[in-house]
């Protein structure tokens, strides 16, 4: 046997050993697994690289922080909120008190949600807000669309987590427990019973239909007024020469402000006032079984109906920024911190008695000792 491969005696253990490979062999050996492995180390990075630089790309053009900020506070907002309608209509209203339960969902949903955002973006979760905000100066146009897109997105999977949460309940909900003939269909309206995935029946768990009696005007002019009055209230609520609350209270505010809006104005096609939490949930639906109907609607008093919940609360919007900026915000007074001699004169001005440090005395400003 060769020097190379001569065995050597046994050990203690009784196992023998190999000598070991020459010098030579074994760079060469270590240099090719070196190489071999610089290699694959070498387009792992490369990949690595690629893809974060897509990443990252990505995340800039959609203001990356901003737009997951804006899709997780919709998703909750739509997740509490239609869970609230799923519950309602698949227990028959046996279960909760609807009009109550729907609105308590919708109001905490988007108090939990304006928490979630309210220190990135503001706290939109609603296109019609992120315009009225563009409006102002508030918030960048250039962001609008990424916004927008985050906030659709953000409703569309909210719309399969509560389709998974109650799938079964859904597949064993019976035909004939769908409305027929009541504030949902007229009289005058078909159905042919044979299945409860019809816009009509649990279709109106994601989306918004009008009433029977409702027509093309009144429907758009319920969701005008309802995201007036929403817009209305958020620009008072954040007015900081106004009564404007403590930070930590605002999404609280507005939370309330929208189970106020739902308790007032939800009887005639379910105040929708949000583009993003309609649309996303409709083309949810429409994927998953309910069709096409579910923007033709041929059974509803108005047909093709989608459309009025996603362009009616963006003029709502509009006229709420435009009327409150005209009518409160411009006739605000000057901001003044200290007293100002040369404006003894003007009222509008003039700040009223002057402290020094706390637990000094009052003293009043010399214009008037």
């Amino acid at each position: 046997m060769s020097e190379k491969g001569r065995l050597l005696p046994q050990s203690k253990s009784g196992s023998y050993y190999t000598e070991p490979h020459t010098a030579r062999s074994r760079r060469q050996m270590d240099g090719f697994q070196d190489g071999w492995t610089q290699r694959v180390r070498t387009s792992w990075r490369q990949a690595v690289g690629v893809v974060n630089r897509a990443w990252y790309r990505a995340v800039g053009l959609l203001h990356g922080r901003e737009f997951f900020a804006e899709l997780l506070a919709t998703f909750t907002l739509c997740t509490f909120g239609n869970g609230a309608v799923a519950q309602t209509v698949l227990s028959q209203g046996t279960f909760t008190n609807s009009e109550l339960s729907i609105n308590i969902g919708y109001g905490f949903g988007v108090m939990l949600g304006a928490y979630i955002s309210i220190g990135i973006t503001g706290g939109h979760m609603n296109p019609a807000v992120t315009l009225a905000m563009a409006l102002r100066g508030k918030t960048s146009w250039v962001k609008v669309l990424p916004y927008w897109l985050a906030q659709y997105l953000g409703a569309f999977i909210s719309s399969a987590v509560v389709y998974g949460v109650y799938i079964d309940a859904i597949n064993s909900f019976p035909p004939s427990a769908c409305p027929n003939n009541t504030r949902y269909l007229n009289s005058s309206m078909s159905w042919d019973g044979n299945s409860s995935k019809t816009p009509l029946c649990t279709g109106r768990i994601w989306a918004t239909y009008p009433a029977p009696y409702l027509s093309l005007a009144n429907g758009f002019l319920d969701q005008v007024i309802g995201t007036f009055l929403l817009l209305l209230g958020i620009w008072a609520i954040c007015d900081s020469q106004n009564s404007e609350p403590k930070a930590g209270m605002k999404p609280m505010l507005i939370g309330l402000l929208l189970w106020g809006i739902g308790g007032a104005f939800g009887y005639n096609c379910g105040y929708a006032i949000n583009p993003a939490r309609d649309f996303g949930p409709r083309a949810f639906t429409a994927m998953a079984g309910w069709g096409r109907d579910v923007f033709t609607c041929h059974n509803c008093s108005v047909r093709q109906w989608w459309w009025v919940p996603m362009t009616a609360p963006l003029v709502g919007a509009v006229l709420a920024t435009l009327i409150y900026w005209l009518l409160i915000e411009s006739l605000h007074p000057p901001k003044q911190t200290r007293y100002d001699p040369s404006s003894v004169n003007n009222p509008r001005q003039y700040v009223p008695p002057i402290y020094d440090e706390p637990g000094a005395t009052k003293r009043t400003s010399p214009a008037f000792q």
